[in-house]
Formats: structure tokens, C-alpha cells, sequence
């Protein structure tokens, strides 16, 4: 009913301002009730030392505990202004004192004042009687001074304008008597003043008028008719005149409440008692007790409440069954314990925003108060979180909040949380609730692009098409919209002294990497890209990886003869040999090389063309011509060979020399006559002779000793320095970088071709030195490294056939330590075989031992890694 709402609202506010008002610094308004919509309260803004700005900018709203919002705040002047009719007794009831709380609300950054607007009671209710006619019946023999009891008026207003006194209109039997019962409360009593004598005046009529202290005075009436009955002239007197008594909130159904006991002089039927509530009990008592109407016990039948109503008055009517029937009174006041009943509640004064992942700690991200309708410890509450939560609770006042951020908070590893709250109040035992608030984390550019490697390795075939894909390179960010964004770039960089925009350009949207123009291996083997992914936050972040394009060799080179050179002579060559030659005489040698690499620089030669084909021969892989047979008579002087020479190259490239051959009779006499001279000694060759012996004795003895000092000075210093090694600084070869070094040695040995070839990552200009190791065994071999302190990530060349690998070593000059190398040597033997030795490693102290050599055979069918240690390499590097 409206009035329980009413009586509950009223000790809810009661309670909650008495938290309140132990606030310091807190704005006050008082008004009276009833005011006009639009009435100031005050000046809202000036009192809080806030601009009128601020109401705009901030946000400035008002909320009210009460649900209704009573108030207003007028934006262009600031003031704190009436929003619609307020009713002190609709809000507070009877209580003393009526407060209205509001929390003024500011947004950016969030800020929470704390309003109170008192409510002052106007005298706007006249006091009023339950009922507007009241009838007593009064024995004629009752004595004098007795009392009866009469129905209180009520007034909602209080203070000075509540209800304070009753008037009884003017009889010489009857006057009234105000007793104050607990609470409080007035209660008029008609006392009987002088014996009543029924046939005299057998109904007596009073006006009974109740006035208020308010001004102007405001009153109520009620008329009462007593009728003066016969007999019975004892009533009822209970044996006490006020029971008190105490019950929990919770207590069950049928429980008895209090025992009331009342007697009766009289004998018969004028001295039987039936028990029950007086004839004005509330309908709310009634719903929630009832009497036994013999024993005079009271019980409970209905839901206690404390939060609704904390205690009861209860009127006990005992009457006799005489005639007239006799009547007693007594009061019950039940008082109603609290119980932890209610569970506390969580409310949210503002609702929380998202908060950027760089926000510092204390970071305010929502408001939040807390309540519980019990009392007492059952009403205290206390909020928690998690113990593990990048959110801590900061209290403010009277169990207000506010959520704040702690520690770092991280975006890509958590994008949302969902912050649970924990309410508990202090009750036995303790009731708790909870909340999820859910916190949106924003990103901040904080990660830049990674990319899916490092470094990529690209392998292009020369003589491609302009403008076809060479790489897709991808980059991902795990930062969140524009920050993720990713755009491709190629940082500025040099290839041969050119810009690498002219050999390559980028898309930026996907990382893909296109050709300007075709590449030719014979002039660029190698060369980096260095890429950048960079996101669009701001400010941007970004990161760069390397792409090594290694160019393919294609067969698009014909061997070119280098000997016999035929420029001045045009295409013909021409070469004499004696008629006296033996088979196997070598008359000449064609020497071809090859622009390309691999496989497509291997060359043999063939005899394409001869005017007498069974008398010459052409090495395959030597280019040595030699007779096959003596050379006679019959034969021709002058013969004519056309020699083919072709490449290993798929389509096969070929070029051809002519070379002629004048058969001379005579050629081998003048040597023939000086063996002959040479023979017949004399006195003077003889001294000679024996002079020449001296001397070669001594030199032998002094290169003997000079060989011992520098074998001695050799082995000191490999221990420090690796190596003995013969600088060749004047080489032609050493002042072209970019051509494969190409070394013949020991012609008449089985080696014949030796061709090294070095991969440089970063330059195009490789520098090459020879050394040969004193611990090999042929001393036809000739090691030859790079001396770029560069990378070499991938092997050049791996050819075919075998060789020991027991005899190689080398040593690094300017190698950075941990700088990983390869290095593949490619030998042609007499007889047309052809091997590959790879030497992989990394030039570091620690990995000195764990060079890998790797040996292919039967092209490259067959490879075998071996991890036996460079017999020479540990005493070679032991200086880095």
C-alpha cells in the first residue's frame, strides 16, 4: 500500500542520511515544500566553484538516490532549480528531518559532488481522526476517573507543525486527559469526571478537537456519543498496561508474540473476557498478527520486515460479556530485531569508458556506489576484486567508489575485461552480490611490423622479363585498425654505384617485388633489397628485412679463344712445327674461356675440320693439340685445323678458330749441332765445369740454411697467424672483382684448371689472395679464398668428380668473427675429370673445428659431407 511505501521510504532515507551527514565539505540547500516548478534552489555552479563552461563541456548532470528528479540545473545561469512538486510527507513521512541527496555528475575527466537539499516542512495537513464519530458505551455505576481511551488524530506534517493538543467540547461529566505514549504520540483519554446517571442524560454528546502547532492553526474534529448503559459497573484491567516485546524479522509463521492477561471483578457472564484488537487497529497489524480471543495470546501470521516496518503499536481490547458489556485496554509494542536478510547492492553512478592501453595508473574508469538496505553491521558493505586485476577500487565517501587502472595495461594480450565486483556486507552470516562491469582496452600504436623473416634469399634467372615478380615479401602488425595497416617500401640503397629503385620497384600495399629490367649474371651476380613495412598510426612504427636476389647463370655466352689469339691475323692462326716430330709432339694449345658459370663455362674441344685428320689430336677438356702419329715424307707442309670449341650449357654455345700448321724441315738441327758441340769437352769447360760445382754447392748450402730460418719463422708464426702466404697484389686478375679467377698450374701434372668462385651477400667487388698450406701434400695446389669480411650464405657452384679433401686448408686476413663463409674450388684434371670441393663454415674460434666439406661426385648425384677438421685452419685462425 502507499502508506507502507511511504513508512519504508521514510526510515530508509532516515538511515541513509544519518551516513550521510558525516560528510564534511558537502553543499547544503534548504527549501520549503510545495514550491513552484522552477524555483531556485541556488546557484549550483558558483557553490561548486565551476564555470558556466563546464556545464556544457563536462557534461554536467544531476542525479537523484530517490528515483524522481526533483531538480534541475539551469544551463545558461547555473542555478539548482525546482523540476516538479515536491511532497515532504510523500518522501519522508514523520521523520524529524528530511534530506534530499543528489550527486552532481561531471564528465571528462569524471568528477562527483555530493548535493544535499534539506526539505522543510510547511503547515499544509490539518490534523485528522480515523473516524469522524466515535460511540461509547459507559456503565452508569462506573466510577469516577476512569479513563477510555479515544482514537488519535493525525497530522503528516512535523515539528512545530505537527499535532499538540486536544480539546473536548464543554460537559460536566466528561474531560480529556493527552497521554504521550512511545514514539511520541498524543493520545487523547475521555476521563469520567463525575458519576453518570442514565436517566438523567442517557447519551452524552462531545466534540473532540485536535489542533496543530502550526500558523495559522490548523484542526480536526470527531464527534463522540456516549451512551450510559446499566449494571456491570466493574471492566476488565489487564496486568499490564504496555507489553513490550522483541522479534527477529525472520521469525516463522504461528510463533506466539505475547501473552496479554486481564481480569474481571464481576462474577457470571459480566466477569467472562473475549480478547481482541481495538476497533481502529490497522489494516497492516491485522495482516500481520492475530489474537486468541480466550487466552488473549497474540501470533504471527504474516511476513515480518524490518526494512518495511521496524516496530508496532498494538491496541488489546478485553471485554466481559455483562450488560452492558464492560471494556479494558491495553497497549503491545512489538519491536522488530533485523536480520541479514538483504543482500547488498551494487550501483553505478557512471558507466565505464573505454581506456587507452598507455594509460597511466589512477586512470578514474567508472563510479560505483554501494548499499544494503539492513542495519547495523548487516548494512555495512565492503567491495572487492579480484587479486589478480589490473583495476583497483579506490573509496571516495560514504561507501562510494571509484575504479581506477593498476599496472600496465596491453592491448594485444587483452582487449576487454570483464571486471567482476564482489559486494559483501558484515552480517551474520555475511550476504554478498555481484557485478561484471566490461572495460574496453584502445590501442595505441606501441607494435611495429614484423616481418615473416628476417631475411629472404631470391633466386632469379638472368635474362628474365622486365616487370615479372620477383618476391612477395608480408609484415604483420598486431596492433588494431589503422595501426595494423601496413604499407611496403624499399629503403634507398646502391647496387654498382646505382640507386636499387632502377633495378627493382615495390608494391606497397601487398609486398610485392617486380623487375625494372632484365639482370645479367656476367655483370651482377648478387645484390640486396632492403625493405621497410611501416604502419599508418601515429606516429608510425616500422621495421626493415633484407631480400638477397642471387642471379641465375643462363648458357647466353659463347666461349671466347684467348689463345691462339687471332685479332691481328684475322680467324687464322699460324703455327710451325718440325717434320721430325714424334707422336704425341705438342704443336699448340687453344685456350678458351667462358663468360658464364657452372656448368655453362665447362669447355671441350673438338676437331671439327683437318687436312689430314689421322695426323693431329685435340685434347677434350686440355685444348692441346698433339700429332697422333710421326709426321713423314708423304705428309703436307702445310696443314689446316679447324677446331670447335663448346660449352656444357643447355642450348650448347659454340665458337670455332682455324689454326695452321707449316710443316719445316731443319727446325730441330741447330739444337742437334750444339748437343753435338756440347759433347766434346775441353780444358776451359772443364775448369768451368768444376767452378759451376763450387758455387751450386754453396748456394744449395746457403738456400738450405735461408729454407731452415724460414721454416722455423713459418711454423712460430702459424701459430699465431695461420698461415704462410705469398701476397700477389700485382695480379691483373686481383684488379677485376668481378670475374672468376681462373688459374692454370703445373701443365704436365694431372691437375690443369682450377677455377674459384666466391658469393658475397652485401658487394659486388670480391678481392682474392693465394696461399698455399705447408701441410699439403701437392704442391700444385693453390687455395683461394675472398678476403671480403662479408656473408657468403649460399654455395656458387658445385661441380663433379672427387678429391681429397685432407689437403686443403685456408686462412681468413680481415674475416669478423662469426661471419659465415663458403667457398667452392672447381678442378679439371688431365684426362677430361672435372671436381668440386665446398668448404662451408663459419670463421669464429669456437666453430674453428666443425668446418663442413662437402665432395659431388657424377655430377652432383652423389654427395658426401665430411666434417673431418681443416688440417690447417685451427693454427690459421687462432689470431682472430
Amino acid at each position: 500500500s502507499r502508506s507502507l511505501t511511504l513508512v519504508w521510504q521514510a526510515l530508509w532515507w532516515h538511515h541513509f542520511f544519518l551516513l550521510w551527514t558525516t560528510i564534511d565539505g558537502q553543499t547544503r540547500y534548504s527549501i520549503p515544500e510545495e514550491l513552484k516548478q522552477g524555483s531556485v534552489v541556488g546557484n549550483l555552479a558558483k557553490d561548486l566553484g565551476l564555470g558556466l563552461s563546464d556545464i556544457f563541456d563536462r557534461k554536467l548532470r544531476v542525479a537523484s538516490e530517490a528515483g524522481e528528479q526533483y531538480f534541475s540545473v539551469d544551463a545558461g545561469k547555473g542555478e539548482l532549480v525546482v523540476n516538479d512538486r515536491i511532497d515532504r510527507e510523500a518522501l519522508c513521512g514523520q521523520s524529524a528531518s528530511c534530506v534530499l541527496p543528489l550527486q552532481v555528475v561531471l564528465e571528462d575527466p569524471l568528477q562527483l559532488f555530493r548535493v544535499e537539499v534539506e526539505i522543510q516542512d510547511i503547515n499544509d495537513n490539518s490534523p485528522k481522526f480515523p473516524s469522524n464519530d466515535i460511540t461509547l458505551e459507559i456503565a452508569e455505576s462506573t466510577v469516577v476517573g476512569v479513563r477510555f481511551p479515544l482514537e488519535s488524530a493525525i497530522d503528516p506534517d512535523v515539528g512545530s507543525n505537527s499535532l499538540k493538543s486536544y480539546t473536548l467540547s464543554k460537559d460536566e461529566c466528561f474531560s480529556i486527559r493527552i497521554k504521550e505514549v512511545a514514539g511520541g504520540r498524543k493520545v487523547p483519554e475521555l476521563i469520567l469526571a463525575k458519576l453518570l446517571d442514565r436517566e438523567k442524560k442517557a447519551v452524552h454528546h462531545l466534540l473532540l478537537t485536535a489542533l496543530d502547532g502550526g500558523n495559522p492553526v490548523r484542526s480536526g474534529t470527531s464527534q463522540i456519543s456516549v451512551k450510559v448503559l446499566d449494571n456491570n459497573d466493574n471492566v476488565p484491567v489487564f496486568e499490564k498496561i504496555l507489553y513490550k516485546v522483541s522479534i527477529h524479522e525472520n521469525t516463522a509463521d504461528g510463533a506466539t508474540v505475547v501473552e496479554t492477561k486481564a481480569s474481571d471483578m464481576d462474577e457470571g457472564q459480566n466477569g467472562e473476557i473475549e480478547y481482541s484488537f481495538g476497533a481502529h487497529t490497522s489494516d497492516i497489524v491485522l495482516s500481520v498478527f492475530t489474537i486468541d480471543e480466550i487466552s488473549g495470546s497474540i501470533f504471527l501470521k504474516g511476513k515480518l520486515d524490518y526494512e518495511s516496518t521496524s516496530n508496532y503499536e498494538i491496541d488489546v481490547s478485553a471485554k466481559d460479556k455483562g450488560s452492558p458489556r464492560m471494556e479494558g485496554h491495553c497497549t503491545v509494542h512489538v519491536e522488530v530485531l533485523d536480520v541479514n536478510d538483504n543482500a547488498p547492492e551494487i550501483i553505478l553512478t557512471s558507466h565505464p569508458k573505454p581506456v587507452r592501453e598507455d594509460s597511466p595508473n589512477g586512470t578514474v574508469v567508472a563510479l560505483l556506489s554501494a548499499r544494503d538496505l539492513d542495519s547495523g553491521d548487516n548494512g555495512k558493505v565492503t567491495l572487492q576484486l579480484p587479486h589478480i586485476s589490473q583495476f583497483v577500487l579506490k573509496p571516495s565517501f560514504a561507501q562510494n567508489y571509484a575504479l581506477v587502472t593498476r599496472g600496465i595495461l596491453d592491448r594485444e594480450n587483452v582487449s576487454e575485461y570483464n571486471i567482476e565486483i564482489t559486494a559483501t556486507d558484515s552480517g551474520s552470516p555475511p550476504l554478498s552480490s555481484k557485478k561484471t562491469l566490461t572495460v574496453s582496452i584502445t590501442d595505441v600504436n606501441d607494435n611495429p611490423p614484423v616481418f615473416t623473416q628476417p631475411s629472404y634469399n631470391v633466386y632469379l634467372k638472368e635474362n628474365g622479363v622486365p616487370g615479372s615478380i620477383l618476391y612477395s615479401v608480408s609484415a604483420s602488425d598486431l596492433d588494431f585498425g589503422e595501426n595494423a595497416k601496413v604499407s611496403y617500401s624499399i629503403l634507398d640503397s646502391k647496387v654498382q654505384d646505382v640507386s636499387v629503385s632502377s633495378y627493382v620497384y615495390m608494391n606497397s600495399d601487398n609486398g610485392s617485388i617486380y623487375s625494372m629490367h632484365s639482370f645479367d649474371y656476367e655483370k651482377l651476380k648478387v645484390f640486396q633489397i632492403l625493405v621497410q613495412a611501416k604502419d599508418q598510426g601515429s606516429p608510425c612504427l616500422s621495421s626493415n628485412a633484407t631480400v638477397h636476389v642471387f642471379i641465375l647463370d643462363q648458357n647466353d655466352n659463347a666461349p671466347a679463344v684467348i689463345y691462339p689469339s687471332s685479332a691481328a691475323l684475322g680467324s687464322l692462326s699460324h703455327q710451325r712445327m718440325p717434320r721430325s716430330a714424334k707422336a704425341g709432339h705438342l704443336v699448340t694449345k687453344v685456350t678458351a674461356v667462358d663468360a658464364d658459370s657452372g656448368h655453362n663455362a665447362w669447355i671441350s674441344y673438338r676437331l671439327a675440320e683437318a687436312t689430314d685428320s689421322s695426323l693431329f689430336t685435340v685434347n677434350l677438356y686440355t685444348g692441346e693439340v698433339r700429332t697422333k702419329r710421326a709426321v713423314s715424307e708423304q705428309d703436307d707442309s702445310s696443314q689446316r685445323l679447324l677446331i670447335e670449341i663448346k660449352d656444357d650449357g643447355e642450348p650448347v654455345q659454340s665458337s670455332t678458330v682455324t689454326v695452321s700448321i707449316m710443316v719445316e724441315d731443319g727446325l730441330h738441327e741447330p739444337i742437334l749441332d750444339l748437343r753435338q758441340k756440347a759433347v766434346e769437352p775441353s780444358k776451359k769447360t772443364g775448369r768451368i765445369t768444376l767452378y759451376l760445382i763450387l758455387s751450386l754447392a754453396s748456394v744449395s748450402v746457403l738456400s738450405l740454411v735461408t729454407f731452415l730460418i724460414l721454416a722455423v719463422k713459418c711454423i712460430r708464426s702459424s701459430r699465431s697467424s695461420g698461415s704462410c702466404c705469398m701476397r700477389r697484389s700485382d695480379c691483373d686478375d686481383y684488379k677485376n672483382p668481378n670475374r672468376n679467377l681462373q688459374i692454370q698450374l703445373n701443365t704436365d701434372g694431372p691437375i690443369k684448371y682450377v677455377e674459384v668462385l666466391g658469393g658475397d651477400m652485401l658487394s659486388q667487388s670480391q678481392s682474392f689472395r693465394s696461399c698455399m698450406s705447408p701441410m699439403s701434400e701437392y704442391s700444385d695446389f693453390t687455395l683461394i679464398k675472398p678476403s671480403s669480411t662479408t656473408d657468403f650464405k649460399e654455395v656458387i657452384s658445385v661441380l663433379d668428380a672427387s678429391l681429397p679433401d685432407s689437403t686443403w686448408t685456408f686462412e681468413s686476413q680481415q674475416v669478423s668473427k662469426y661471419q659465415p663463409f663458403i667457398l667452392a674450388l672447381k678442378i679439371q684434371y688431365d684426362g677430361g675429370e672435372m671436381s668440386t670441393v665446398v668448404l662451408r663454415g663459419s670463421i669464429s674460434p669456437p666453430l674453428i673445428e666443425s668446418w663442413k666439406w662437402m665432395l659431388c661426385t657424377n655430377g652432383m648425384q652423389s654427395c658426401t659431407k665430411r666434417s673431418t677438421p681443416c688440417p690447417f685452419a685451427a693454427s690459421a685462425l687462432s689470431h682472430l
